[in-house]
């Protein structure tokens, strides 16, 4: 049985970061995984900006209610969702995510989880498991699944690589050129056509 694995941030919704330094006025907030292959280091810099001015996790809720899905996003969830599982594979938290998964029609995703303070300044955070997107498809492969995944960032390449059938989504060109043998995509009917082709 297949199920196929997909990227948030930058695949079916903006980047909520960049979002946020735009709100904020505060460019060095657009970094993404897209720049920054170390998911760790990448964050301890986040909560350090925002420690600095002084934000919290209400401002970010406030930018991300209101996001919207990149257009085409829901149409392309709900059309898959039709002939095959989905899970959402993010590196993002569930404290951001509640009001996207309402907006995409309630997929699945698998996320991790913000450490916040009582005054609502973010002190760390957790991972829900070492390499999440790579562990959780390896997760789905041993209880009998094969995954098919697509993402456009340093951290989705793991569960690519791993699956039977991998797409880059709207990446950028740096990891395009670093990766010739992956296909890459820029619409949502492109990546459509390209999973049906590998569903079993």
């Amino acid at each position: 049985m297949d199920i196929v694995c997909l990227d948030m941030e930058g695949v079916l919704v903006p980047e909520i970061w960049v979002a946020f330094a735009e709100a904020t006025g505060l460019p060095e907030l657009k970094r993404t995984t897209r720049d920054e292959p170390d998911y760790d280091k990448l964050m301890k810099f986040r909560i350090g900006v925002l420690k600095e001015h002084g934000l919290g996790l209400k401002e970010i809720q406030d930018t991300i209610a209101k996001i919207d899905p990149i257009p085409g996003a829901k149409e392309f969830v709900d059309a898959l969702r039709e002939e095959t599982q989905v899970i959402i594979l993010s590196d993002t938290f569930t404290q951001f995510a509640k009001p996207l998964m309402k907006k995409l029609g309630w997929p699945t995703i698998f996320c991790n989880t913000l450490e916040v303070a009582e005054d609502g300044t973010i002190t760390g955070y957790r991972m829900r498991v070492e390499k999440s997107k790579y562990a959780t498809v390896r997760a789905l492969q041993s209880i009998g699944f094969e995954t098919i995944a697509a993402g456009d960032s340093h951290n989705d390449l793991g569960m690519i690589g791993a699956s039977k059938a991998g797409f880059l989504f709207k990446s950028t060109d740096a990891i395009k050129a670093e990766h010739p043998e992956l296909p890459a995509y820029e619409e949502y009917d492109e990546l459509l056509e390209a999973i049906r082709g590998v569903l079993g």
